[in-house]
């Protein structure tokens, strides 16, 4: 059965996690303003979901969880929402990348411009490819080695308790409001190479994706080609924003794979390609992939809430001290 659907479906569910999570930073901007302005202005409660922009106040988080056995009160939604994508990633393949993360949204909508502009996108040769690709890797080494193994424990909970750490939701907000030099002209560049290169940023750069990737690979539900059905039309292939050679392969192991279902919904043959469980036998549909990836990562939030494991043990005064200054 060809499920082209999905695309607009997986579209439709990104614009609306992008659209949630600018709400949220402007509803963030207004708690903020508020201590700014010395409480002038209108109060708006903080939107614990912002942490999901601290991913390495999640790692941190949860470093600090495994010496303690209890999640820090300071950004316990970081800690919350990292174990949920982690949690996505395991069992639904690097679908955070492609279903909801805010960033491959921007990136798919920039090379998608591309590839309608030029009429096609730019494949950097297999050597230089791969070399870059390592670049995401190293970064994330680099702070999987820092935090998790070079860390003391003590040095972790001075780090996830000081002022500094407090207001990193505070700090990421005022990069943006107000960002250098430096930081306008990488992110113009990296807009830029976007639009000829498919996912420029995750396909090189992104530590996150990095990691999610690596945790994909053990997720039960892969990419499964059926040789009796295949008419070897190379469709899948093509429309791959990964590169990958899904018409050659029985069954996709990449962890560049980002569970984006352009391959099966462009799939010119009835059941040559669906997404599968271990085994090969069992497949699912679109729809019950959209529904489990979502509800995967929502119902993963509410566990943190459910827990008490959400908002901030920071208090209004706390904030009133640290942003009064």
């Amino acid at each position: 059965m060809h499920q082209r659907f999905v695309q607009p479906l997986r579209i439709a569910i990104q614009w609306c996690y992008l659209l949630f999570m600018l709400y949220l930073g402007i509803r963030f901007a207004q708690f903020v303003h508020y201590f700014r302005a010395g409480g002038t202005t209108s109060f708006v409660p903080r939107p614990a979901a912002i942490e999901g922009f601290l991913p390495i106040s999640g790692l941190l988080g949860i470093k600090g969880w495994l010496a303690h056995g209890d999640i820090n009160p300071i950004h316990p939604a970081a800690v919350v929402i990292f174990l949920a994508i982690i949690g996505v990633s395991l069992l639904f393949k690097r679908s955070f990348c492609s279903w909801i993360c805010p960033v491959g949204t921007i990136s798919e909508l920039l090379w998608k411009t591309g590839f309608r502009t030029l009429r096609r996108n730019i494949r950097l040769p297999h050597w230089l490819d791969v070399l870059l690709r390592g670049i995401k890797y190293l970064l994330l080494a680099f702070f999987l080695v820092s935090i998790l193994w070079q860390m003391p424990n003590t040095a972790v909970s001075a780090f996830i308790y000081s002022d500094y750490h407090k207001v990193a939701d505070v700090r990421l907000l005022a990069f943006f409001q107000s960002p250098s030099v430096g930081a306008v002209a990488f992110i113009l560049i990296l807009a830029l190479l976007s639009i000829p290169v498919r996912n420029a940023f995750w396909r090189y750069l992104c530590p996150y994706g990095a990691l999610l990737g690596l945790i994909s690979t053990l997720s039960p539900l892969k990419v499964t080609r059926s040789h009796q059905q295949c008419v070897s039309c190379g469709a899948c292939t093509q429309v791959c924003p990964a590169y990958l050679p899904v018409m050659a392969k029985e069954r996709m192991h990449s962890p560049e794979c980002i569970g984006c279902w352009r391959c099966i919904s462009h799939c010119r043959a009835s059941g040559a390609l669906d997404m599968k469980l271990t085994g090969g036998r069992l497949a699912i549909s679109g729809i019950l992939f959209a529904i489990l990836v979502v509800a995967g990562f929502w119902g993963g939030t509410l566990v943190g809430k459910l827990t008490g494991n959400w908002q901030t043990s920071i208090t209004l005064a706390d904030y009133a001290r640290l942003l009064g200054k």
